[in-house]
């Protein structure tokens, strides 16, 4: 019929009476609902098919500052070219989209300013609700429920582009399995999919974080916390956002590499994008990378890029 349509299924994070009374989302289902939002997407002008997301699920009612969005500037100037997907805030204060607008991005630019920057800068933010049209009917159901759907899982794995690499937060550590077997059969080569502690959807130094790795078409299941990288602790009070105006002061502190919490959760967060990536050979490497790329300024580059580009 050429029509989309998905139900919302709700979950949290603590399992209720009811959803222990279903089966839960199989790889199969989650993948179908992606491919059928993929078909329907905005196509880009030109294919890029090393770009790599670092996108999160969202979820977690952790109220944290947007990490992965300014981490992506990090990544990028490292030299991964990221297609950074993200949307409004749902059950948040500020998503992707609301910081980078807060910074002068236009989040809704055109399909062919989408591939110039992803060209010239090596990073582009892809905005869900322009490239998947069909959000624009979900998106109004979601931020009614307010709590965390199949959509938060789908979203990170319906990028637009085919996509080599990923690093995904999720806030369901028993989902994570499932997310690598949807993106095997997505075509990544290799992936990250990241629990940090009390099901935050971005590593924290403040417990035990659990991830899953794909690589090589095997998929295996790790741990570790702030102690096994030697960095400090940092306890979710110290990482909390505020609103889109308030975050975008955040990221762009960490970008001028003022010492803070927030930049040692960024570069944890941006140490396993580039672990994800395949750019380093382990997560302290990729940690070490990161705070190079701030320190020399590289990371600020890339986002003053990405304002003149993304307009």
């Amino acid at each position: 019929s050429g029509q989309f349509s998905v139900s919302l299924i709700p979950h949290t994070a603590k399992a209720t009476n009811l959803a222990q009374l279903k089966k839960g989302e199989t790889p199969s289902e989650i993948t179908g609902i992606v491919r059928a939002l993929k078909s329907h997407a905005v196509d880009l002008p030109e294919d890029f098919t090393d770009a790599m997301c670092n996108c999160g699920t969202g979820g977690d009612q952790s109220y944290s500052f947007n990490i992965s969005t300014t981490a992506c500037f990090i990544l990028a100037a490292g030299g991964i070219r990221i297609a950074k997907g993200g949307n409004r805030s749902v059950s948040s204060k500020s998503g992707s989209a609301d910081v980078l607008e807060a910074l002068g991005i236009n989040i809704a630019a055109s399909p062919a300013t989408l591939s110039k920057a992803l060209d010239e800068v090596g990073l582009a933010f892809i905005f869900a609700q322009t490239m998947h049209p069909a959000m624009r009917f979900i998106g109004p159901a979601r931020k009614t429920l307010g709590i965390p759907t199949i959509m938060n899982i789908v979203g990170p794995l319906a990028n637009p582009l085919d996509l080599e690499t990923q690093l995904m937060g999720l806030y369901r550590a028993d989902l994570q399995e499932t997310a690598a077997q949807v993106m095997q059969k997505l075509g990544r080569k290799r992936a990250i999919i990241v629990t940090g502690p009390n099901n935050m959807d971005e590593a924290a130094l403040y417990g035990e974080n659990t991830y899953t790795l794909l690589e090589d078409g095997k998929i295996s299941q790790h741990r570790f916390t702030y102690k096994d990288l030697g960095m400090p602790k940092v306890e979710l009070d110290d990482i909390v956002g505020g609103d889109a105006k308030q975050n975008a002061e955040i990221l762009m502190s960490v970008l001028e590499n003022q010492a803070s919490p927030y930049l040692e959760t960024t570069v944890l967060n941006a140490g396993l994008g580039f672990y994800a990536n395949g750019k380093v050979d382990s997560l302290a490497d990729g940690v070490e990378l990161a705070r190079q790329l701030i320190a020399d300024g590289s990371a600020l580059a890339k986002l003053r890029q990405l304002q003149e580009v993304q307009v």
